[in-house]
């Protein structure tokens, strides 16, 4: 499991005092991004190998500004040439956010799925786990 920890700015909050829902996502991408590293090691958009096609976030509990919140980031799934990354989001102990996304292999010149092959393969399966509550 990789993890990944977020220090909230004030400007993440909104008008109702708490973490507004919209910076989840955004959270969840910036913790993936070891995951995007496997696939484009220096992250240059120029050679970037994936695509999402699918993105859900279920809220359980507010988030507030002054604590850390850490971001826990693993495969759920890993298809042919598609994975399923889950992620929770955890502040002082509690589960308040899970997320899934769907990202593929892609080459964005074919405009097609590309199968996951070899040490790629390999290093993402030390990431596969079945849903956690840790």
């Amino acid at each position: 499991m990789l993890t990944r920890t977020i220090e909230p700015a004030f400007y993440d909050t909104d008008a109702l005092g708490h973490i507004n829902n919209t910076r989840l996502p955004a959270w969840f991408e910036l913790a993936r991004n070891d995951l995007f590293r496997l696939f484009t090691p220096d992250l240059d958009p120029r050679k970037w190998q994936l695509i999402m096609a699918r993105l859900e976030v279920d809220f359980h509990a507010e988030l507030h500004y002054g604590a850390d919140v850490e971001i826990r980031t693993w495969l759920s799934r890993l298809g042919n040439s598609s994975f399923t990354v889950t992620q929770q989001a955890w502040q002082k102990g509690r589960l308040t956010n899970t997320g899934h996304t769907v990202l593929v292999n892609f080459d964005h010149e074919r405009k097609a799925a590309r199968p996951i092959q070899g040490a790629l393969r390999e290093v993402l399966e030390t990431h596969l786990h079945e849903t956690e509550n840790a």
